[in-house]
């Protein structure tokens, strides 16, 4: 049985570490209010200049930019996105499974990696048999949209040169604060939508030329949905992080409802040992 010297100590301790999860869970939900009006601000952004995609797109030719021609995939990426750091549940495990399950999928074929973020980065690294292009790490510390735009030219490029054939980027979607999913989304070929009907959607004069508008547009694109991803693999890791904080600061206080209990016995068990001896000894002396 522990002494009552051991039991207050680990009281002490957990209680140390209950602070330490209160406090996290605090600034999780501080940085996950900011991560949340930067996504619901660009969303609607990313949703119209898609929609202006598709609607230019199809009236023209796939063959007409490296970033619209489908080839066979033989040469696979994928542009896994997880967090900097831990402590937020399985947010980082969820997205690693995937991106592992997706390569078996592809078995057959050269499947190569972008990381961005510091778990996968490392998780890939130990494993020596996965073919890593680049690795972005650092980037949600200070997020910026000209992080975006490096990682978006890195694989734009490549797939332009032809050093790719398909792009599919893995990453957690933010769907409210204690929910988040992974989803597997094709970057490139950028596939545009069936354009929807719109009044102001009518043929216009393009200047200098139609080619040069959708060589613009294409690569904003490009940019803004790799801006709308990682913002919303911020807020999924904030969200993730203030529950995992949370659930973690209830356990704490479980433990220490438990070891108050504990330490109660045990305190009542030496205060009954001590009369049993009082009252024997007074017993002998009679």
């Amino acid at each position: 049985m522990a002494t009552l010297r051991q039991i207050r100590g680990r009281i002490r301790g957990v209680k140390k570490i209950q602070q330490v999860t209160r406090a996290m869970r605090m600034v999780a939900a501080s940085r996950l209010r900011r991560a949340q009006d930067r996504i619901i601000a660009a969303r609607p952004y990313a949703a119209r200049i898609d929609s202006l995609l598709s609607h230019l797109a199809s009236r023209s030719d796939r063959k007409s930019h490296p970033l619209l021609v489908e080839r066979e995939p033989k040469r696979v990426c994928l542009v896994v996105i997880t967090a900097d750091r831990g402590l937020c549940g399985g947010f980082n495990h969820s997205v690693v499974r995937s991106a592992t399950s997706l390569i078996k999928n592809y078995e057959g074929r050269e499947v190569s990696l972008v990381n961005v973020g510091r778990r996968g980065a490392d998780f890939f690294r130990r494993h020596r048999t996965y073919h890593v292009l680049s690795e972005y790490t650092g980037l949600f510390r200070h997020l910026r949209f000209d992080d975006a735009t490096a990682v978006a030219d890195d694989i734009a490029r490549r797939y332009t040169e032809g050093e790719l054939d398909k792009v599919e980027v893995v990453y957690n979607e933010f769907r409210s604060a204690i929910w988040q999913g992974v989803v597997v989304r094709q970057l490139l070929p950028i596939v545009p939508k069936e354009p929807e009907e719109d009044k102001f959607f009518i043929d216009y004069l393009y200047e200098p030329s139609q080619g040069a508008v959708l060589d613009a547009l294409l690569a904003r694109h490009l940019n803004v949905q790799m801006w709308r991803i990682l913002l919303e693999s911020d807020a999924a890791e904030q969200g993730a992080r203030m529950m995992a904080m949370e659930s973690a600061t209830k356990n704490a206080g479980d433990l220490i409802d438990s070891l108050t209990l504990e330490l109660n016995r045990v305190r009542q068990a030496l205060i009954t040992k001590e009369i049993v001896e009082i009252v024997t000894v007074a017993e002998a002396l009679k």
